[in-house]
């Protein structure tokens, strides 16, 4: 397991003075990335063999979202790792040691040159950890949406929602079906969230966010408006 500390910052808030959703998902995104780095398998030594780790699913359940201020302590363990892909857990707690939100998510190893998933590296099994899942609900690796859909204003990939690998951000996915809601004013409070990420976004791409309510909540489809989805977020809300 691999932990680090920090505050909530103002930055990081929403306007109801805790921290965002949004935030919430680059505090697990840099856990995993610091426990890389100091173990030596950062995206800098990725980047000159082709590979890069993919984020394919998330599952994420709020406790609550800390308002600022707050000292807390962000976490993740891999629990599996097989040759085709990585099982790896977060949470949030504060410094009483309550956990806030946790989240488990499925990841791939992508090969720039085929362009495709590969086969997961031996030496990327130094992350695997003995701990075992979180106690939450299963991973859906496959969310299915179904029913009449409202379609929202659309959105352009800018040079801000950018990673590393010039890809869109797996956080701005989730930030861009939030703003949906909010666009259809929709103003039930997020329980929790559960993303299928289908094709990569890109610089100058379109995204056209089509909100389908669901049983949980509400299925925000990520497309560009024809014949490509991006991403399927759910929002749970109930």
């Amino acid at each position: 397991m691999y932990e680090f500390e920090g505050r909530i910052r103002y930055s990081e808030c929403d306007d109801t003075g805790r921290l965002s959703i949004f935030s919430l998902v680059n505090y697990f995104q840099d856990c995993s990335t610091f426990q890389s780095e100091e173990l030596g398998h950062g995206f800098a030594t990725l980047v000159p063999r082709g590979i890069a780790w993919i984020l394919a699913n998330w599952r994420i359940d709020l406790t609550e979202l800390p308002p600022l201020g707050t000292r807390v302590r962000v976490r993740t363990w891999c629990y599996e790792m097989t040759r085709s892909h990585a099982l790896r857990c977060f949470s949030l707690e504060d410094e009483a040691g309550r956990t806030l939100a946790v989240a488990d998510s499925q990841w791939f190893v992508f090969d720039r040159s085929t362009g495709h998933v590969g086969h997961v590296p031996d030496d990327q099994r130094v992350y695997l950890s003995d701990e075992p899942r979180a106690d939450m609900a299963p991973l859906d690796r496959r969310l299915r949406v179904s029913g009449e859909a409202e379609r929202c204003a659309e959105r352009v990939v800018r040079r801000h929602h950018l990673d590393t690998n010039n890809h869109t951000n797996n956080a701005q996915y989730i930030q861009f079906a939030v703003e949906a809601l909010r666009d259809l004013e929709h103003a039930d409070a997020i329980s929790g969230i559960g993303v299928q990420y289908k094709k990569m976004a890109l610089l100058g791409d379109v995204v056209v966010p089509l909100v389908n309510t669901c049983d949980e909540g509400y299925d925000v489809c990520l497309t560009d408006g024809d014949k490509i989805t991006y991403a399927i977020v759910r929002l749970r809300t109930r």
